[in-house]
């Protein structure tokens, strides 16, 4: 979403911060409030007002980038209530789109897959829990509901509400997903086992 006002650029910034239990160093939250500004100053029209919030944004971005380790470029679309639970190693495709209510975790890459496809990316549903490590690549609809095993290499589309876990990772039903759910909600490459051995 792009804030069109600074009352929505702050409002929405507020809800990312309570998302982040009200801890504004953490840098998910940091990162994604710097995104959420870079959107608000495209908004501008006038160049000569834009140029300073450019010129404040480009350094912000280049500071979570090096620093924290966490890539998000402006024209990535970031839904509302999307949580970047941890830093280091996050990398989001420009041309990417992330739903509302994902989670995101350390490691994790959402790009393109092929060099003669660069705006080739992934397309990201509502409230998607993607574990740490994971790699969705190429223009790939990952659908509302659905989880990504902790390290997975997505490669296909994933149905609304399934489990993707493997290398390259393989789809798992929403029955079977939720018939092998492990103690540890989180653990996701430990269902996708589980669910391998029952058959």
């Amino acid at each position: 979403m792009q804030p069109q006002s600074w009352r929505e650029l702050f409002r929405v910034i507020a809800e990312d911060y309570r998302n982040h239990g009200c801890d504004w160093s953490k840098p998910g939250f940091q990162s994604l409030a710097v995104h959420r500004f870079g959107n608000y100053r495209m908004s501008i029209r006038n160049p000569w007002l834009r140029k300073p919030l450019s010129f404040i944004h480009h350094r912000l971005f280049r500071f979570c980038r090096n620093f924290y380790g966490i890539e998000l470029p402006h024209p990535t679309v970031i839904g509302r209530g999307v949580v970047i639970e941890h830093q280091h190693g996050i990398v989001l495709h420009g041309a990417a789109v992330i739903g509302e209510g994902t989670y995101i975790r350390q490691g994790v890459t959402i790009g393109n897959r092929y060099l003669d496809k660069p705006f080739d990316a992934p397309k990201i549903g509502r409230r998607v829990n993607i574990g740490a490590g994971a790699c969705i690549l190429g223009g790939v609809t990952i659908g509302d509901d659905a989880s990504i095993g902790a390290n997975a290499v997505v490669l296909c589309d994933v149905p609304v509400g399934c489990l993707a876990a493997g290398i390259p990772a393989k789809v798992v039903s929403v029955a079977e997903k939720q018939s092998t759910s492990p103690a540890d909600e989180n653990d996701l490459s430990l269902a996708y086992t589980r669910t391998l051995e029952s058959q």
